[in-house]
């Protein structure tokens, strides 16, 4: 069984939801590393103020909630962290709706090896009972529309795509029961997703899979889910694609180029460039390039910017960038995925884990 989610309280959050974000944290959020036995034990004791995040991922999520997004966080990290990630999240100013961690501890009890591993088995069952959870609350399920944010160290891009073709109904409970049989999540897990697909309200609600590329796997991999999975290499280009989506200003993309230019480092060609891989592998269509170019001047037209040199020399770039985003090749995307094929090489990091 899957633990119950948690809710952080949040006044401003109490509204109706119009969006919601799904969050993974270990490789997403956070710069997390569980390669080894030692990586784990080094995570576990770290404390919140130690734990590193990608770099642009708090400002992004931050600006998120601003435009009123709400945010569900769904974790593979044990139960046992809940407090030191939560504090964590605080510490980056980040306010959250739910918060699910995997039962890990309650898995080896009861010696569910198996599970401590999956993801299948547990993502995809706690994101249906969250759906589900939308109508039980009186919110109108089908006028919620969502975004999902995970990495390419495990399953998200999978798991993720299986959820949204399934509440689209283009999937049904058939393959769902097949693709957790040949996964090998234990029986009562797959009888509870069956029972959770059963309840759900259907609709294409999923508007995009934002997957954090940390392990660097070409994103050419991911063409097989079709373009609603977009393969980023950092947090700018996933503001990019939430701004022409319309769930994030622009004053929130320049916020996040503010951070990597301050903290990590960037300059205005990286910010630059940023923009034209996205728009080379067909996920920006340039329709946010003027409001783009109306926040730079609104800024410019204040004073003092920080880093302004390098967003000066990005609003230079402006006019290539909407070029570049016209020339995109882009296609309407491949069929369905067959799930029960690639449910057997669904999670790359399955048995991964080891001493050194």
């Amino acid at each position: 069984m899957v633990a119950a989610a948690s809710a952080c309280g949040n006044e401003s959050l109490s509204v109706l939801a119009t969006h919601i974000a799904r969050w993974d944290l270990d490789k997403t959020y956070l710069r997390t590393e569980f390669d080894s036995l030692r990586d784990l034990v080094k995570t576990a004791l770290e404390r919140p103020d130690q734990k590193r995040t990608n770099p642009g991922a708090s400002t992004l999520l931050r600006e998120m909630v601003r435009a009123g997004i709400r945010v569900h966080i769904l974790s593979g990290s044990p139960e046992q962290m809940r407090k030191n990630l939560e504090d964590k999240l605080r510490l980056d100013g980040i306010t959250w709706d739910s918060f699910t961690l995997k039962p890990n501890l309650q898995n080896l009890l009861r010696l569910r090896f198996r599970a401590v591993r999956d993801q299948l088995g547990y993502k995809l069952p706690a994101l249906l009972r969250s759906r589900a959870a939308l109508a039980d609350s009186g919110e109108t399920a089908a006028s919620i529309r969502e975004t999902l944010f995970g990495d390419d160290a495990e399953a998200d891009a999978y798991v993720y795509s299986l959820y949204a073709d399934l509440l689209a109904g283009r999937i049904g409970e058939d393959v769902v029961m097949r693709v957790l049989q040949r996964g090998r999540v234990y029986e009562d897990v797959v009888a509870e997703t069956v029972d959770a697909v059963r309840t759900i309200e259907h609709g294409d609600v999923v508007e995009r899979i934002l997957i954090h590329l940390e392990r660097q796997t070409p994103p050419d991999d991911f063409r097989l889910y079709g373009p609603r999975v977009v393969p980023f290499y950092n947090y700018l280009q996933a503001a990019f694609v939430l701004q022409e989506d319309g769930r994030l200003g622009a004053d929130g993309v320049l916020r996040v180029a503010v951070e990597l230019v301050t903290e990590h480092r960037f300059d205005g060609d990286a910010l630059a460039r940023s923009y034209l891989d996205l728009a080379r592998r067909g996920h920006l269509r340039g329709s946010g390039i003027a409001a783009l170019r109306g926040a730079f001047d609104d800024w410019f037209e204040r004073g003092h910017v920080p880093a302004g040199d390098e967003l000066r020399a990005l609003r230079s770039r402006l006019p290539a960038m909407a070029a570049s985003a016209d020339a995109g090749l882009r296609s309407p995307g491949p069929d369905l995925p067959d799930y029960v094929k690639l449910v057997e090489a669904h999670n790359p990091r399955r048995g991964r884990v080891r001493g050194r």
